[in-house]
């Protein structure tokens, strides 16, 4: 199993803990961004910078990824195709998509999209990651990780 990460919008410190965990458990870790960005020395994390442009990084990850492996992302249409490809896919704030609750989700995110579009006024984005949602992200990890080492 690889880590994808979707970089270009994955907060600093969601990728501080991707670092800590592919140190500590070897596991590759590949972060997808459009622009530079510093990484920690490692055999295990590595960058791909992919040129400007919508969907440029989604796009790469869809074409690299393999059945098992994780992409970090908290893009909606791109974490159901990561499911349709065979992979897992988990937020940021450490909700895990599946093709149990993918769909609904799309149908939301596809709702407030078309109330955006004619002109109705959304409040601000989401709220800033709490210490809950690194935990709850740091705890998913750790545990799709652990089952990938037993598998």
């Amino acid at each position: 199993m690889k880590i994808w990460v979707d970089a270009d919008a994955c907060p600093v410190v969601i990728k501080e803990i991707l670092f800590r965990a592919a140190e500590r458990t070897q596991t590759e870790t590949i972060l997808v961004a459009n622009h530079a960005m510093r990484i920690p020395p490692s055999k295990f994390i590595s960058r791909l910078q992919v040129s400007s442009g919508f969907d440029v990084a989604d796009d790469e990850i869809v074409k690299r990824i393999e059945k098992g492996d994780l992409v970090i992302t908290g893009d909606i249409p791109l974490a159901s195709e990561v499911i349709d490809n065979g992979g897992q896919a988990l937020n940021p704030r450490g909700e895990l998509y599946t093709p149990e609750n993918i769909r609904s989700l799309l149908n939301v995110r596809d709702f407030m999209d078309t109330m955006r579009s004619s002109g109705v006024e959304m409040s601000g984005g989401p709220p800033p990651l709490s210490q809950s949602d690194r935990q709850n992200f740091a705890n998913n990890l750790d545990r799709i990780l652990a089952q990938n080492k037993s598998s």
